[in-house]
């Protein structure tokens, strides 16, 4: 299960990502930025509270890097897969 909770404000839309990344809940969260990509406002994507991600999350969360969302993560696990994504790394 994936919790998506949303904030937007005058300068940035926000994802607050809680549980797994996982199966159908990928493009749960791919519909969610799909309606905002098109807007002035960056993406901020917070998987803190993230708890698994799989391949199909990764490469999700590498789709939105690429255009400019900007993820924010805390935990060695998180951490780690945000920074292979930031640095181009394969996952």
């Amino acid at each position: 299960m994936l919790k998506i909770t949303t904030q937007t404000d005058a300068t940035t839309t926000i994802f607050e990502l809680e549980g797994r990344l996982a199966g159908a809940w990928v493009q749960e969260l791919e519909d969610c930025w799909r309606k905002v990509a098109n807007s002035d406002r960056p993406v901020r994507v917070m998987v803190c509270a993230v708890t698994f991600i799989d391949d199909k999350g990764k490469a999700l969360l590498a789709e939105m890097h690429q255009h400019g969302a900007e993820l924010v993560a805390e935990g060695c696990m998180n951490k780690g897969i945000v920074e292979e994504i930031t640095r181009g790394e394969r996952l």
